[in-house]
């Protein structure tokens, strides 16, 4: 008897565990404007089946060493460090990749480098960036500020 009540558990919860892993983990739909630490944000929006990203405001708003707003002056393309870093692309082809998370490519304009990435929906208004390097990644976390 106290095996058929172990099998009974054992049933109920791998249903329970396939049900939570059938319905993922997404929350809502990520587009919109997110704010990171520093203060600045990203607009997220759909391209395609997929999301992009793009710089939308930089904090502080002018470049300290240079007085002048900033520009996407680590980038390894020496032709666009002197374009704005306002409306530079950071997150491309992000293809649904599980519940709540994308991944596809991550440009980095504080190293000016581009790296596979990922953004992962933490919650209804937290979602993870995050680039990704020999098998290790690192990012951040942004809060919802608008739609």
């Amino acid at each position: 008897m106290r095996r058929l009540g172990y099998d009974c558990a054992r049933v109920a919860l791998t249903a329970l565990m396939l049900a939570g892993a059938s319905a993922g983990t997404a929350f809502a739909d990520p587009a919109g404007i997110w704010r990171d630490k520093d203060g600045g944000t990203i607009r997220v929006y759909h391209c395609g089946p997929g999301l992009c990203a793009t710089i939308a405001t930089v904090e502080p708003r002018l470049d300290p060493t240079t007085g002048t707003p900033w520009t996407d002056k680590h980038n390894a393309d020496a032709s666009k460090r002197s374009r704005p870093l306002i409306g530079v692309q950071i997150l491309t082809a992000m293809q649904p990749n599980g519940g709540g998370k994308w991944s596809g490519t991550l440009y980095d304009p504080d190293r000016g480098q581009t790296y596979v990435g990922n953004l992962i929906e933490l919650g209804p208004g937290t979602i993870r960036i995050e680039g990704c390097a020999f098998g290790l990644c690192g990012g951040e976390e942004l809060s919802r500020v608008g739609k």
